[in-house]
């Protein structure tokens, strides 16, 4: 049997393990390696922050994955050699037939300097619980938004936030003892997109909240609360921070980054393969030309999977990898937006926009669940 090790089991690691227990379940095998217990997709956090959900009940446990063909394991991965495809773990070493990394972005909140002692964040659990207990104290000032780095996880997160926040304040009565501002280095939202990002900046219009495209927060004072940019200073009483991404550190040292975008691990754009033979690269960990988001990495996942299958059956190459997924967009009183992003199809972008509507949240409850099913029964 041909053995596939996938590093990480997020939305690149788990549709990838799905498709080749489908495809080639009597031709290979998965070893799936995570360090966690539990699976949660990215928007749950919001659930969370601001719906009143607690942490267990959105983690989706990998004790519940029954995939025929794929193992799961839960260790942490301490060395990666991408030359011989070794792979050292805090229980165990894997020298697979095919070695896949979707090890995801790790957060350096240090980078930003102040960002530990006087920011918040909602990228992780902890952080989202944090500062969902920093919310429930709060009773009016300025909330700063501020995207410290880019790239980063899910582009339109941060305007959700901001939507949200509007609504939670609205409801607690304190919407007009609070002045809400998002700054961000990006020329606009969702850059792709002009659509979008013009529904966008008019939904945070239309909800006084204010924005500011094309700054950075460089560093934030806990002691004043101000937050330094090229311009100036911008007070706040509340800071909310996305964090600046990386890869996390056992990537970065295995080499597999040399010559990568940004400190990103090096892969072909049209396949996700490595320098390296055997070694692929998928999701947010990867220099692809795409937003970092899980649908992405699950079409990446999808393409992988069919390379592994071309190669095993001495069949044709597969597609090149299409840069395709739809993102769902919280606006705000229930309602959900829609883009279906196509990074690498055509001569360019495209990314309409559908909605924000009612059906369409229903829609994105419909995809966490329908995921769920195909990652961990089947």
């Amino acid at each position: 049997m041909h053995t596939v090790l996938i590093l990480g089991a997020g939305f690149g690691g788990l549709e990838l393990a799905a498709c080749i227990s489908e495809s080639l379940a009597d031709e290979a095998r998965v070893v799936l390696v995570d360090q966690n217990d539990s699976f949660t997709f990215g928007f749950s956090k919001i659930d969370i922050l601001f719906r009143d959900k607690a942490p267990e009940a959105v983690r989706i446990p990998y004790a519940d994955l029954t995939r025929p063909g794929v193992e799961f394991r839960q260790e942490r991965v301490t060395s990666i050699d991408p030359r011989t495809r070794r792979v050292v773990t805090d229980r165990s070493e894997y020298e697979p037939d095919t070695l896949v990394v979707a090890l995801g972005a790790d957060y350096d909140h240090a980078a930003t300097p102040g960002f530990v002692e006087d920011g918040h964040e909602y990228y992780s659990i902890d952080g989202t619980c944090r500062l969902r207990d920093r919310l429930a104290e709060f009773t009016g000032g300025t909330v700063l938004i501020g995207i410290l780095s880019v790239p980063f996880k899910c582009p339109p997160a941060p305007y959700e936030g901001a939507l949200l926040l509007h609504d939670h304040l609205t409801r607690r009565g304190l919407r007009d003892a609070a002045r809400i501002h998002v700054v961000s280095p990006m020329p606009a939202p969702i850059p792709v997109s002009a659509e979008t990002s013009a529904a966008l900046v008019a939904a945070l219009g239309e909800r006084d909240i204010g924005y500011t495209p094309g700054l950075r927060v460089q560093s934030l004072d806990p002691v004043r609360h101000v937050a330094t940019t090229r311009d100036g200073e911008l007070a706040y009483d509340l800071f909310i921070g996305i964090p600046r991404h990386r890869v996390p550190e056992v990537v970065e040292a295995s080499g597999l980054t040399e010559g990568g975008a940004d400190g990103w691990i090096r892969v072909d754009p049209g396949t996700l393969a490595t320098p390296y033979p055997g070694v692929y690269a998928v999701g947010d960990c990867a220099d692809a030309p795409v937003p970092r988001a899980g649908v992405f990495a699950e079409n990446a996942a999808r393409t992988v999977a069919a390379g592994i299958a071309a190669q095993l059956r001495g069949s044709p190459p597969p597609e090149k990898y299409r840069g395709q997924g739809s993102c769902y967009i919280e606006f705000g009183g229930g309602l959900v937006a829609k883009v279906d992003a196509d990074f690498l199809s055509g001569p360019a972008p495209v990314a309409p926009l559908y909605g924000p509507s009612a059906e369409l949240a229903q829609e994105k409850a419909d995809f966490a669940a329908t995921r769920r099913r195909r990652w961990f029964t089947g």
